[in-house]
């Protein structure tokens, strides 16, 4: 396997484990949030599940070859989305500025140019496979 892809299967691994310290957090250990605020909190934490599989998936189908080096692109997407709109909203409801979350739709947009890049990325295989 790549050392590509062992990095992205392992901040895959780092990013469900927060996922699911996150998910607990928010059932257990945030009475002071209102209800906007939990909502929130519980959508960043299935956003963090979800492209974190698509992180998985992406360094799994392959990253060699133009399509590969498409699925990779993909993958950092999710990285960066997971950062910036999970990140941020895990931030504001744990009590930091309410400016922070004006880089979530930076991080929202990063996961749908990775789902684009994700999806092309069969188109532009190799002819040789």
């Amino acid at each position: 396997m790549q050392v590509h892809a062992k990095v992205l299967l392992s901040l895959a691994g780092v990013s469900l484990l927060a996922a699911t310290i996150a998910g607990a957090v928010g059932s257990h250990a945030l009475p002071h949030a209102d209800d906007a605020a939990l909502r929130s909190f519980e959508t960043a934490t299935q956003f963090q599940f979800f492209h974190g599989l698509g992180i998985v998936a992406a360094a799994l189908v392959g990253l060699a070859g133009r399509g590969g080096k498409v699925r990779a692109a993909a993958a950092w997407l999710f990285v960066v989305g997971t950062v910036l709109f999970c990140g941020s909203i895990y931030a504001r409801t744990l009590g930091a500025s309410p400016g922070i979350v004006r880089v979530a739709p930076y991080g929202g947009v990063a996961f749908m140019l990775g789902w684009l890049a994700f999806a092309a990325s069969p188109w532009l295989e190799s002819k040789e496979r």
